[in-house]
């Protein structure tokens, strides 16, 4: 735990801290049950006393998409994947968000975040409503490969090269989908979530989406 970029609130802390630190709580209780292709730009904790109770993680976006939202790709990150364990606290959801959202910007230069809210698992991003975030609207319909045991990898996670080369890890996507252990998924389109770390960002937001309640 990096107590250096910290910020605390009685027995709940907000602090910086290493993927290696958190990999494994991600993969347990993240729906995505994995960080594996991410690329990282600053991960945060929060702890409830001494134990990890919340995690988010930023980092540049997988694809040029980033092109929407800037010149400059170190301008924009995603956030990647937040989960939290611990709702004890009133609000935490969106109270570890803004701290975590706070320390970002004052440990790096980045000026704007997206983050995108799955409906395949019934979310329409009611955390990034709750703080304002600005509603850019719905990406296109996707595919997805899933492992026997629930694990979700976007396809293109097995055709990633590096020097014209699949990468290892393609190379692992690519044998489990010959050998009939990934299934294709088609899941529809993501809600999209912009906050910026600037005045005069330049979007006008949508109309907020609503959950299906059926």
């Amino acid at each position: 735990m990096q107590g250096d970029t910290a910020m605390e609130n009685k027995d709940w802390i907000v602090t910086e801290c290493t993927i290696k630190e958190i990999r494994d709580y991600v993969e347990e209780h993240h729906y995505s049950h994995n960080v594996n292709g991410l690329k990282i730009t600053k991960c945060y904790a929060l702890y409830h006393g001494n134990s990890l109770s919340g995690v988010i993680i930023f980092g540049q976006l997988s694809t040029t998409s980033w092109k929407k939202y800037s010149d400059n790709e170190q301008d924009v990150v995603e956030l990647r994947r937040m989960v939290i364990t611990d709702r004890s606290k009133a609000n935490v959801n969106t109270w570890f968000m803004s701290r975590a959202i706070k320390l970002l910007k004052k440990d790096t230069t980045v000026k704007k975040i997206i983050s995108y809210a799955d409906p395949f698992y019934g979310h329409v991003g009611a955390v990034y409503q709750a703080s304002n975030w600005v509603y850019l609207g719905v990406t296109n319909k996707d595919v997805v490969l899933v492992t026997k045991s629930g694990k979700r990898y976007h396809s293109r996670a097995m055709r990633t090269k590096y020097k014209g080369e699949l990468k290892p890890f393609a190379k692992r996507l690519k044998e489990m989908y010959e050998q009939g252990d990934l299934s294709e998924v088609v899941v529809p389109g993501k809600h999209i979530y912009f906050y910026p770390l600037v005045k005069n960002h330049g979007f006008i937001g949508l109309p907020y989406p609503k959950k299906d309640k059926s």
